[in-house]
C-alpha cells in the first residue's frame, strides 16, 4: 500500500482541505478532510475503482479518467443498485439490528448458547466446502486450511462454550471499610450492535472468531467479509444465514464504496483487521461517534537468531512460520536479525529444508499456497530488487508463484525493510550482536510480534524485558496465536486492543460499575454525615470511614468459617459425650 499526502492549504474561504490518496493492494481510497475555522472536520472516503489486470502489468501505476470519462463509463455499465438504495438497505439492516438488540432477545445466555452451537454445526457440516473455497482464492493446501481456519474456529467455539457461564457472571471485587455493607460488582453489558470487518488473508478465521466472541457478549454483529477473497465472502453470504438469527446477524457484502458507506453508519464497537494505513482510517471514522475500536493489524515482525541454536531446528520453525498461507499472514517473521556467520549457516540449511519439504520443483508441489492477485504479485517482485538473492528468487506470473526468497545484503532503508512484506520473501539484515538487534527494533515502529531463537534463557529475558511489541515468542514462530488463554493483539502501530478465549469475551464487553446500598436507619446514620450543615465532627467521621487502609489478607473466609463451624460442632460433641459418659458413672 502506497499513499501520498497533500498538505493542508489555506482556502479563499478561510477553510482548509487535505487529500489522501490510499492505495490498498486491490482498490483505491481518497480521504478528503475539510475544516473549516471553528469547525470540526469532516472526513470523505471515496473509493476509485482498481484497473485490470492487463492495465497493472503493462503500466504498474494507476491511470485516472476524468470525471466526463467517468460518468460515461457509469452509462454504459449499469448498475444494479444505487448508492442511495445501498444506503437504505444499510439503514435497514442496521435498524433491523438494533430492534433486535432492545428486545433483549440477545441478553439471553440461553439464546447466545444456541447461536454458537449453531455456528459450531455450521463449521461441521460444510467443511468441505471452506477448505474449497479456502483453495479458490489462495490455492490453500488442506492441511494448512484444517489447522489455522476449520480446527481453529471449532476449537474456538468450544472454548467459549465450556466457559460462557462463568464468563457471563457479574465480577464482585474486593470491597474497601466504606464499602462493607453494600453491594460492589462489575457488571458484564454488551455493547450493542457492533460491526466486524474481516480480512483477505484468512478470509474465516480473522472473521468469524471475532463474531463469535461478540455473539458470546451479547451483541448484535453486522458481519462484513472481504471481497477479496470472494469466494470465501459467497460462502459466509450464502450459508451463514441459514444458520444464525438474521436480524441479530445480517451479513454485509461489498468492496470499498460499499465499507465507507457502512462506516458512516453509527455502531457501538467496530473490530477491524487489516493493514495499518486503513486501519487509520476506520479510526478516523469511528471517531465521529467516539465509537470504541479494536483494531488488529500488522507491521514488521523481526526474528532474532543466535548462535547458540540448534540451526535445523531453527531454520525448520522460521521458515514454516513465514511459508504458511505464501507469507500472507500478519504475524509470519518479516526479517531475520543475525551476525553473517549465523546468516551463512542459516541459509545452507534453509535450502536442505525446502528440498525436503517441497522437492526439487517448488512450483509443482500442492503444499505452498499462492499471493492473493496480480497486484500483491507485482509489489513483492518489486521488494524482491533488494539486497542479494542468496535462496530461490524464481516466480510465474501466470500462477501468482514466488519461489520461496532469501535475500541477503539488504539495507535498513531498502523498501522490503521499511513496509510489511506480506509474502514468501524473508530479508536477513545483519547485526553483530543482540544489543544491536533490540536497538535496531526499538528504532521502528512497535511490531505485532517478536520472535527470538536462543538457548540463553537470560538472552531472551532481555528482548522481552526491553522491547515493546504485541507478541513475545521464543524459540517458535506464529503458534502463540493458538493458545486460547493468552491475548492476541497489537500496540501502537500494529494495532490496539485484544482478543481470543475470555479475552475476546472481554472486548465486546462494557465492564459497568454497580454499586448498592439499602436505606436500613443505620446505613443512613452514617452517610448523613456527607450532609450540609458541615461541621468538623463530620469531616472527621468520613475523613475516618473513607481512610484507605491496607488489605487484609485473603484468609479465605467461607473456608474458614466452614473450618471453625467443624471444630465447634467437634468440642460440642465431645462435651456432651464427657456429661454422658459421668452421668452413667454417677
Amino acid at each position: 500500500m502506497r499513499d501520498n499526502s497533500i498538505n493542508p492549504a489555506p482556502e479563499a474561504n478561510g477553510k482548509q482541505l487535505t487529500i489522501m490518496f490510499l492505495e490498498y493492494f486491490d482498490f483505491y481510497l481518497i480521504s478528503i478532510t475539510l475544516v473549516a475555522n471553528g469547525d470540526r472536520p469532516v472526513t470523505t472516503v471515496i473509493n476509485i475503482e482498481p484497473e485490470t489486470d492487463s492495465q497493472e502489468a503493462s503500466t504498474g501505476i494507476s491511470a485516472f479518467t476524468s470525471q466526463q470519462q467517468q460518468q460515461q463509463q457509469q452509462e454504459e455499465q449499469p448498475t444494479n443498485e444505487s448508492e442511495t438504495d445501498r444506503m437504505a438497505n444499510f439503514d435497514d439492516t442496521l435498524q433491523r439490528a438494533r430492534l433486535a438488540f432492545s428486545s433483549g432477545k440477545t441478553r439471553s445466555v440461553s439464546f447466545r448458547r444456541k447461536q454458537l452451537e449453531s455456528l459450531l454445526r455450521c463449521y461441521e457440516e460444510h467443511e468441505n466446502e471452506i477448505i474449497s473455497a479456502l483453495e479458490a482464492d489462495l490455492r490453500r493446501p488442506k492441511q494448512e486450511s484444517l489447522i489455522v481456519e476449520t480446527e481453529f474456529m471449532k476449537n474456538d467455539i468450544k472454548h467459549i462454550l465450556f466457559h460462557l457461564d462463568d464468563w457471563v457472571k457479574s465480577e464482585k471485587p474486593s470491597k474497601s471499610f466504606v464499602n462493607l455493607m453494600d453491594d460492589v460488582q462489575i457488571y458484564n453489558d454488551p455493547f450493542g450492535v457492533v460491526l466486524v470487518i474481516g480480512a483477505w488473508n484468512y478470509p474465516l478465521q480473522l472473521l468469524l472468531v471475532p463474531v463469535a466472541s461478540a455473539i458470546a457478549a451479547g451483541n448484535c454483529v453486522v458481519i462484513k467479509p472481504s471481497e477479496i477473497a470472494g469466494n470465501c465472502a459467497k460462502f459466509i453470504a450464502d450459508v451463514i444465514p441459514k444458520y444464525l438469527d438474521n436480524d441479530c446477524y445480517p451479513v454485509v457484502c461489498g468492496g470499498p464504496s460499499e465499507t465507507a458507506e457502512l462506516l458512516n453508519q453509527r455502531f457501538d464497537y467496530i473490530f477491524y483487521t487489516g493493514s495499518t494505513r486503513v486501519g487509520k482510517i476506520i479510526h478516523a471514522a469511528a471517531n465521529k461517534h467516539l465509537t470504541p475500536t479494536t483494531l488488529e493489524l500488522g507491521g514488521k515482525s523481526p526474528c532474532y537468531i543466535d548462535k547458540s541454536v540448534d540451526l535445523r531446528i531453527a531454520a525448520k520453525r522460521i521458515l514454516w512460520g513465514k511459508l504458511i498461507n505464501c507469507g500472507q499472514t500478519c504475524i509470519a517473521p518479516d526479517y531475520v536479525l543475525c551476525s553473517k556467520e549465523v546468516q551463512e549457516k542459516f541459509i545452507v540449511e534453509a535450502k536442505e529444508v525446502l528440498k525436503e519439504w517441497f522437492g526439487d520443483n517448488i512450483q509443482s508441489s500442492p503444499d505452498l499456497s499462492r499471493v492473493i492477485n496480480a497486484n500483491n504479485f507485482q509489489r513483492l517482485l518489486g521488494l524482491m530488487k533488494a539486497g542479494r538473492v542468496a535462496v530461490g528468487g524464481k516466480y510465474d506470473a501466470s500462477e501468482r508463484y514466488i519461489e520461496p526468497t532469501i535475500l541477503v545484503d539488504v539495507k535498513a532503508n531498502d523498501p522490503i525493510m521499511e513496509e510489511e512484506i506480506f509474502g514468501p520473501i524473508l530479508p536477513i539484515y545483519n547485526v553483530e550482536s543482540a544489543y544491536d538487534a533490540i536497538k535496531f527494533i526499538n528504532a521502528r515502529e512497535k511490531p505485532l510480534v517478536i520472535y527470538v531463537f536462543s538457548e540463553s534463557n537470560k538472552l531472551v529475558s532481555e528482548f522481552r524485558s526491553n522491547t515493546s511489541s504485541g507478541g513475545f515468542s521464543s524459540n517458535e514462530t506464529i503458534m502463540h496465536c493458538g493458545v486460547d488463554v493468552l491475548p492476541f493483539g497489537g500496540v501502537g502501530m500494529s494495532g490496539m486492543g485484544s482478543y481470543h478465549g475470555k479475552y475476546g469475551f472481554d472486548t465486546f464487553t462494557h465492564k459497568k460499575s454497580c454499586l448498592g446500598k439499602d436505606l436500613s436507619a443505620f446505613g443512613e446514620k452514617l452517610a448523613s454525615a456527607r450532609y450540609p450543615p458541615y461541621s468538623d465532627r463530620k469531616g472527621s467521621l468520613l475523613a475516618f470511614l473513607l481512610r484507605k487502609r491496607r488489605p487484609l489478607p485473603n484468609l479465605h473466609l467461607s473456608h474458614l468459617l466452614a473450618v471453625g463451624l467443624g471444630v465447634g460442632l467437634t468440642v460440642l460433641a465431645n462435651y456432651y459425650a464427657q456429661v454422658r459418659k459421668v452421668q452413667r458413672a454417677g
